[in-house]
């Protein structure tokens, strides 16, 4: 269960997606040099310190007693070197007290976090989102005194939106503010599923919390947003007495064991509002969004930490003949089926890690591009690849993972092993902030509708470029040809959602987002293996055949996605519950 941090293979991945020209542009203070050198040091410190608490945090688990959470073994120990070694603060704005470096390379360093350990990754997770919204959203005061410790990682941050009666229709929350005759306000309800809503990590934690007024307007127009701090926050920055809000229990999950999933009461809880009335739903999208990136990464954080312990496996794990030759019995990597799932297990990480560094980068070029039509047209790119980036590749992450399983045969069903430890972990990706299924609506909606397409018919335009380059070299003619096949199919179930919206195109919205994920994966594969040919390391060289081998494997299937997409939704207005059951 040894984890190595895939330090090249991020940093390549963050160069093919324009991270390289990105710091040319617009970190004109920060090198290639300072680049390597904090990935190699994030690097080290996951390997270090995180990778070898992933088990035993399993294991053991978050406690719960007497309304508060204590941290799985060592846990709390990590965090506080993780804040104090600065890794929480590398993106944030310096006036706050970041470091000011491109979100992509924030995103870099947590998927090494994801992978070495998710349930700790969790935590930090989180507290990235809240730093977003406070930035964009908080007060005066909230700035001075609230996100500077967010930023250094002293205090953690939550968001608290899931109800028991109201899961992703926020619509249906009842938690209630009532303000308290001083300009705040007191909280009164239920959160459930608060991720980290309480340990002993840190000495405060800052719940970002939905909730209405009493006489606010029915629905998501009368959500608004709070800051609720489990000990108060005097004006001089000191902490004062314990808010009334406590951790009544903690979920046993599936996986992230050591991930404190808790059931947060609110009994009074003095809190400040965060932006305007009645608009909390807007502001809390801040959080939600930036999260999705960030699950996203997650979903190839532990697809990469599931493909390591299955190569390791391959490799120890004798029998049979090599189908090439040597010693027999062979090791199973010498056995054709076993050396394909590796392959395309590797080959859709790297897809899936690639999109969300394309997206980190835009990003980053949404707000420093140097004149607004870029600015512009980032932001629109960065919007339509968001939900694909977090569904996608947390659908890698599953399927990696489940791969990772079977890769080790009856070993990895195994607890022992810990290859299934992986599979359950990678389960919660896609659920988590906005099921993959509400991606999709919001991908084969919203995104897809902005300049009635024109987004996506931009991008397609770009990956059939990149198609024809590949087309015209024997070494990649058939990547080339079978990505401009994906790439039409692509552009067809659009026009199709496009020329069909409403219940038909959400009927397809789930393979729609397959599809384009699979084919914007092989766009990424492609330009990997670009960039790489030419090349004699060995290393260097082995893009090439990971981007053929999955023009076969995926690509080849993008045209029949189409058919999923424009099938409709008769079929399914046709049966009812009743008649499936039977």
């Amino acid at each position: 269960m040894t984890f190595r941090a895939p330090v090249r293979d991020i940093a390549f991945a963050l160069n093919v997606a324009g991270h390289g020209d990105l710091v040319e542009t617009s970190f004109p203070d920060l090198d290639a040099d300072t680049v390597t050198a904090v990935l190699e040091a994030a690097g080290a410190f996951t390997t270090g310190v995180l990778a070898p608490l992933n088990w035993t945090g399993d294991q053991e688990g978050a406690r719960h007693a007497d309304n508060k959470v204590t941290a799985a073994p060592g846990f709390a120990d990590a965090y506080r070197a993780f804040a104090q070694q600065g890794w929480n603060s590398l993106a944030a704005e310096p006036e706050h007290g970041g470091q000011g470096l491109p979100k992509a390379m924030e995103l870099a360093v947590f998927e090494m976090v994801h992978a070495a350990n998710m349930a700790f990754g969790l935590c930090p997770m989180l507290t990235q989102a809240a730093i977003e919204a406070l930035t964009l959203h908080g007060t005066e005061r909230q700035k001075r005194l609230v996100l500077p410790r967010l930023v250094s990682g002293e205090w953690t941050g939550t968001m608290n939106l899931t109800e028991p009666q109201a899961g992703s229709d926020l619509a249906a929350l009842t938690t209630r503010a009532e303000p308290d005759g001083n300009g705040g306000y007191r909280l009164y309800g239920q959160k459930i599923f608060i991720t980290w809503g309480d340990h002993d990590a840190a000495d405060n934690i800052c719940h970002l919390v939905l909730a209405r007024l009493p006489n606010a307007p029915p629905g998501v127009k009368g959500i608004s947003l709070f800051l609720a701090t489990k000990r108060a926050v005097l004006d001089d920055g000191a902490l004062g007495e314990a808010n009334g809000l406590w951790a009544a229990s903690i979920e046993h999950k599936l996986g992230i064991h050591a991930s404190p999933t808790c059931v947060m009461m609110f009994e009074g809880a003095k809190a400040e509002l965060v932006g305007e009335l009645n608009q909390g739903l807007a502001h809390m999208f801040v959080m939600m969004n930036a999260a999705r990136l960030q699950v996203g990464v997650e979903g190839v954080g532990i697809a990469e930490r599931a493909f390591q312990q299955a190569l390791a496996y391959a490799q120890d794990r004798t029998q049979g003949k090599s189908a090439w030759g040597g010693a027999s019995p062979a090791p199973i990597y010498d056995h054709p089926d076993v050396r394909r799932t590796l392959m395309l297990m590797k080959a859709k990480i790297e897809a899936a890690r690639g999109i969300c560094f394309m997206t980190g980068v835009l990003a980053d070029q949404a707000r420093l591009a140097p004149d607004p039509a870029a600015r512009a047209s980032a932001k629109a790119r960065q919007e339509l690849l968001t939900p694909i980036a977090k569904a996608w590749s947390t659908d890698v992450g599953v399927e990696v993972a489940s791969l990772g399983v079977q890769v080790h045969g009856g070993m990895g069903f195994i607890e022992e092993t810990g290859a299934a430890q992986h599979y359950r972990d990678a389960r919660i990706g896609p659920i988590y902030e906005g099921t993959n299924g509400i991606q999709a609506l919001d991908l084969a909606g919203r995104k897809l509708g902005m300049a009635e397409g024109a987004v996506m018919d931009a991008l397609c335009a770009e990956m059939a470029m990149t198609a024809e380059t590949l087309a015209a070299r024997q070494d990649l003619a058939e990547a080339g040809q079978r990505l401009a096949e994906g790439v039409r199919a692509l552009e067809a179930a659009t026009d199709w959602l496009l020329n069909n919206r409403g219940t038909p195109s959400a009927a397809g919205a789930t393979p729609y987002l397959k599809l384009a994920g699979d084919v914007i994966g092989g766009f990424v594969l492609g330009r990997q293996a670009l960039a790489a040919s030419g090349s004699d390391d060995p290393w260097m060289q082995a893009r090439l055949p990971l981007a053929r081998l999955y023009a076969g494997q995926v690509l080849a299937g993008a045209p029949g996605l189409v058919a999923a997409v424009t099938q409709g939704a008769a079929d399914l207005e046709a049966v009812s519950a009743a008649a499936l059951a039977g």
